[in-house]
């Protein structure tokens, strides 16, 4: 692995444009296949990725791109003809059409030249409406519509992607909206295969993608409780929700969260209501887990497979995982999946999204 030395900090608003960098100038190691998208204006694709967008409904409806495969949503017909086209695998879409992050996919990511040339190289792409009625038959022949398949596979936030490679193996799912440079890195490693023989988190470490740089500060908000970390609810149940952030210093996805949705007032008052811990993902910090296992911060973070900061993961009285959020999110995501978990609704619906639909019925 290339090892880097450490800069000089610089100091205010240039310390702050040093750290939204940083990882950009990183990922030039690990993802040579991609050209620069000379469109960008920028010298490093996505420099822009984590600008704050309203995540709102959108007004206008979202349209498959062109690019997508017209496709009688036969997934292992179309996986066949994907590999008989000498593509590494399928790549299917979960979306609903006023998504604003799904917007930021189809309209942000797939926008830069060398995602949307890789992507169309390796993989063919479906798209599945998850409150839509067509007919879909799935890898091992059993038929849905395209709403229960949905729920099926557990799909909490749109958009979330599946990648199956010619085995018919998930290899890869992301949940939610992921900024370009994390979306490369993905692409990369189903198409060339590294899910064979490592997790996401394992590959991105080694191929240094940027998780770490250096240990700078994380944010502390008032609402974090401070250590020891013992968050075991096995034994004795907790009197309110529990929700872990694992973050790391000079993250700029975090400093997004803290200076963005976290100042919002009912944002705070929502996580008034819950117990809150703030963890370092590459520290060794010791903490009990919900279920009780004694183990570190870092430890803890691999076994959950964690590849993205900040993650935000959700847990009841008893210590059971509700959800987790780890992809980007803003104000309106969160203040909706804060109520889902503050009222109690995951005991009734599985899913944020069958929650989500039954509440605008």
């Amino acid at each position: 692995m290339t090892s880097f030395s450490r800069p000089p900090r610089p100091a205010g608003l240039a310390r702050r444009a040093a750290r939204r960098a940083l990882p950009l100038i990183l990922l030039g190691v690990s993802c040579a296949p991609f050209a620069q998208d000379k469109e960008d204006g920028n010298a490093f694709p996505g420099f822009d990725e984590f600008e704050s967008f309203d995540d709102r409904p959108l007004e206008e409806p979202l349209a498959y791109p062109a690019w997508f495969k017209l496709s009688f949503l036969d997934l292992s017909e179309d996986l066949g003809e994907a590999v008989d086209n000498g593509k590494q695998g399928l790549m299917v879409y979960f979306g609903q059409k006023y998504c604003a992050y799904c917007k930021k996919l189809l309209v942000g990511n797939f926008s830069k030249l060398d995602i949307l040339a890789y992507t169309q190289q390796h993989f063919d792409a479906i798209g599945i409406d998850i409150h839509g009625q067509r007919e879909v038959t799935d890898l091992r022949g059993g038929e849905w519509i395209e709403h229960s398949f949905s729920v099926d596979q557990g799909v909490d936030f749109t958009p979330t992607l599946i990648f199956y490679d010619r085995a018919e193996r998930e290899a890869l799912r992301l949940s939610g909206y992921y900024p370009p440079y994390k979306f490369r890195a993905a692409l990369e490693y189903v198409a060339d295969a590294h899910y064979r023989k490592e997790d996401f988190r394992t590959y991105l470490a080694r191929a240094d993608v940027p998780l770490v740089f250096e240990a700078g500060e994380m944010s502390p908000e008032d609402f974090f409780m401070g250590a020891p970390h013992a968050l075991d609810r096995s034994h004795w149940p907790g009197q309110r929700p529990l929700v872990v952030f694992f973050e790391q210093g000079d993250c700029h996805a975090c400093d997004v969260l803290h200076t963005g949705p976290l100042r919002q007032p009912d944002i705070r008052e929502r996580f008034g209501q819950m117990d809150a811990t703030q963890l370092g993902v590459w520290d060794d910090t010791p903490v009990v887990t919900p279920s009780g296992e004694r183990t570190t911060a870092r430890k803890w973070a691999d076994r959950l497979g964690l590849f993205y900061t900040p993650t935000l993961l959700f847990f009841d009285e008893q210590g059971q995982e509700i959800l987790r959020v780890d992809s980007v999110v803003q104000f309106y995501r969160l203040r909706n999946v804060l109520d889902y978990v503050l009222s109690g609704a995951y005991l009734e619906y599985p899913t944020f999204q069958q929650w989500r639909n039954a509440r605008q019925r």
